[in-house]
């Protein structure tokens, strides 16, 4: 590796391709940066592909922040198999001949947008008593898992067959796609399982504006470097003077004449500083930092 470069600061939109987890997305970037201060942004599973923001020296501090956005999927579904990973890459429990109906997949695939409730699968990071599901998967051992509330934001069906469907999904954070495409091929009475996944959209980050880790070595990073605060692209921007930017920076509250609610703040030269929020302090308008980038 070359001597650490700190002077690399924002976010690199890496298209994931099959067979890389995302601590190998991490360790390829650190050897083609040249620094370490490198963080992903939500694990994708080795055989999906697609967006994985990948956070630089001062933006790993959104790290969290793009972990809790909404994310879009476009995910192909086999009904008639079950299997014990909920994707066709694990053992296959049980396999029948199935022959649906357009209507048929189109109800039960329309009737989990929403509101949901899911079990997290075994093969999933999820930690109980100490340990990760997929430890206890691999040793056989099955664990009692409680229901957690998702959202399914919007589902289109892009694709049927008798025995197919392709489904783009746009959901809240924890949402799993192959215990979705489960749960669908369940609503049907035939079992179901997930066969190709591709993220397409994450805390506004979209696929066409993805790079693969091959284009990122021949290009270098330069071209595909993004701001950081590209991730708070719909918050108002505020301009700090001299004074109001030392202020920021030592938490302290200063008087504004701004409108409550949240903000990107500039310092003076134009620099992204932070993230910061107007509120009412005894009948006044006063901003205090939220989290600080410069």
């Amino acid at each position: 590796m070359k001597s650490d470069n700190a002077n690399i600061n924002g976010i690199i939109v890496i298209n994931k391709e099959k067979g890389f987890t995302s601590h190998d997305v991490v360790a390829k970037m650190r050897r083609i940066l040249g620094t370490r201060k490198i963080g992903h942004t939500g694990t994708l599973d080795p055989e999906a592909t697609g967006v994985l923001p990948v956070c630089i020296g001062k933006a790993t501090k959104v790290c969290d922040m793009v972990l809790n956005s909404d994310k879009e999927y476009i995910a192909e579904i086999k009904f008639g198999i079950t299997t014990d990973t909920q994707d066709i890459f694990g053992n296959i429990l049980e396999e029948k001949s199935v022959l649906l109906s357009k209507g048929e997949i189109e109800n039960a695939v329309m009737s989990f947008e929403g509101e949901i409730e899911q079990i997290p699968p075994m093969y999933s990071a999820v930690k109980i008593g100490g340990k990760k599901l997929y430890e206890y998967a691999r040793k056989g051992v099955e664990v009692e898992r409680s229901a957690r509330k998702v959202t399914i934001k919007k589902i289109d069906i892009l694709e049927t067959g008798s025995d197919t469907a392709k489904i783009r999904v746009l959901c809240s954070k924890g949402t799993y796609i192959r215990t979705l495409c489960s749960d669908i091929g369940e609503k049907l009475s035939c079992g179901g399982c997930m066969t190709s996944l591709v993220r397409t959209k994450s805390a506004g980050f979209d696929i066409e504006n993805a790079v693969t880790l091959a284009k990122l070595e021949e290009d270098g990073y330069e071209k595909h470097l993004i701001n950081t605060d590209f991730v708070f692209k719909s918050l108002p921007t505020f301009n700090a003077d001299f004074d109001t930017k030392k202020r920021l920076v030592n938490g302290a509250k200063t008087t504004v004449s701004a409108p409550v609610g949240r903000y990107r703040v500039y310092d003076e030269n134009g620099v992204f500083l932070c993230v910061a929020r107007v509120s009412k302090y005894n009948g006044r308008n006063v901003i205090t930092s939220e989290k600080l980038f410069g």
